[in-house]
């Protein structure tokens, strides 16, 4: 699987952005899908993920009502809507797939196989 993220960009607070991330492939609806996020000096971290059978979705707590991650198994896309910006969203954001992660795993870098080159986004105060 080949992912590919796009719609970062520079916003200001307040404002919203959407993310995408295309997977190639025909097996698409057969991967858990997550955001990640990583700014400068920090280590990546979990911002939300939706399962590959009944969708159910995860947010971290800092994004939580803010954020939602969504798919169309039939475009083999992954998107988060982001709204309410805030300056301590800027990070660079990866999509990751996972064939096979069970619950507890699944805000854990490692749990993923497959991971997007990355899309910046940057918040402006």
């Amino acid at each position: 699987v080949q992912l590919q993220a796009s719609g970062g960009g520079l916003v200001q607070a307040g404002g919203s952005l959407r993310l995408s991330c295309a997977a190639s492939g025909r097996t698409f609806s057969s991967y858990t899908m997550g955001w990640f996020r990583q700014a400068p000096g920090k280590e990546r971290e979990f911002v939300a993920a939706v399962r590959r059978s009944l969708g159910t979705t995860y947010y971290a707590d800092s994004v939580k009502g803010r954020f939602t991650i969504s798919r169309d198994n039939a475009k083999n896309t992954v998107y988060l809507q982001i709204n309410s910006l805030k300056p301590e969203d800027t990070a660079v954001y990866h999509c990751a797939a996972a064939l096979g992660v069970i619950l507890p795993m699944i805000r854990i870098p490692s749990s993923y196989d497959y991971w997007g080159q990355g899309t910046q986004v940057t918040v402006s105060s």
